[in-house]
């Protein structure tokens, strides 16, 4: 699989998306911090297009790219972000906890590995109802090294569930690179403990990332158990908005921006004949022009009413 217009247009929106919450972020519209996937759109695009409707996926608080691959409106992904009622959550999860259950998005997760459990128990109950559909997870490289990680995938793996794993491998755990925190190199060499198949893959090649998930998808599918999958990719921006990125080595995110995954694709497209320059700027000006459409609605939306703020609280 080489990538096509419609994982540019997606990978577009969702880069558009995070331009914008940036920027709403600098004018004091959004409240909490905002953790933004710029130059990791190829993973959720790759992943969650291979997934089928019933499906499921859980994310991390760097999640918002997910969501919107799994197909949430960008109007009330937007509306969730700036805490209005016309929001996901109704404006009360806000960016770390974007979840949209409509489209099998069961949640972004502000602990880091909070998602790994909750996407075991999903495919556990798709297991015993026999439903047939797979859970993916997607995690940070830093997850790699906390108990729930290997809890999750050992139990996963002892039960064959159909769920798969995803490391954003972005190179850094917050502030930390990988290599002071971790004694392996590779994160997928981590699966033979565990004995499932273990893939790594170019997470700035949409056309990769898509045939890696598709066959992990029907791995899991199949009844045949999880697979992990590690993505090597890199955030162009800092850990969260606070985060100036000062730690990154002279040229290390030059020599990233040469990869970027929008421009990889849209290159590819074209040398390979499947879109024009002409077809390209439409799918580009398209996607510009929904991310600010839905931005404009969100924001004319009101706040939640304080007469709501019981609803949805279980006690």
């Amino acid at each position: 699989m080489s990538g096509s217009l419609a994982d540019l247009s997606a990978m577009l929106r969702i880069r558009h998306f995070e331009d914008a919450v940036r920027d709403l972020f600098t004018r004091d519209l959004v409240r909490g911090s905002t953790h933004l996937c710029q130059g990791q759109e190829a993973v959720p695009v790759g992943v969650c297009g291979e997934l089928a409707p019933g499906d499921t996926m859980t994310c991390t608080y760097r999640g918002h790219g997910a969501v919107l691959a799994m197909g949430s409106p960008l109007d009330r992904c937007f509306g969730e972000i700036l805490g209005r009622a016309g929001g996901v959550c109704g404006g009360r999860g806000g960016s770390m906890h974007l979840t949209d259950a409509s489209v099998g998005a069961l949640g972004s997760n502000a602990v880091v590995g909070a998602q790994l459990p909750i996407a075991v128990g999903a495919a556990l109950a798709a297991q015993h109802l026999g439903t047939g559909a797979v859970t993916v997870t997607f995690l940070g490289d830093g997850a790699t090294n906390i108990g729930a990680f290997h809890e999750s995938v050992n139990l996963a793996a002892i039960w064959r569930l159909p769920v798969v794993f995803v490391i954003e491998n972005n190179q850094y755990g917050e502030y930390s690179p990988l290599a002071t925190t971790t004694p392996v190199a590779r994160l997928a060499d981590r699966a033979a403990s565990y004995g499932i198949p273990g893939v790594f893959v170019d997470g700035n090649d949409v056309g990769a990332v898509r045939a890696v998930a598709a066959t992990a998808v029907a791995r899991a599918r199949a009844g045949d158990g999880p697979t992990l999958v590690e993505a090597d990719t890199y955030r162009q921006q800092g850990h969260s908005r606070s985060d100036p990125a000062t730690y990154r080595p002279p040229g290390e995110l030059e020599r990233w921006l040469a990869r970027d995954p929008v421009t990889l694709l849209a290159d590819r497209l074209t040398e390979q004949g499947a879109a024009t320059p002409a077809e390209l700027d439409a799918v580009r000006e398209r996607a510009r022009a929904e991310v600010s459409q839905a931005l404009e609605r969100a924001l004319s939306w009101p706040m939640p009413h304080p007469d709501t703020r019981l609803e949805g609280v279980y006690a």
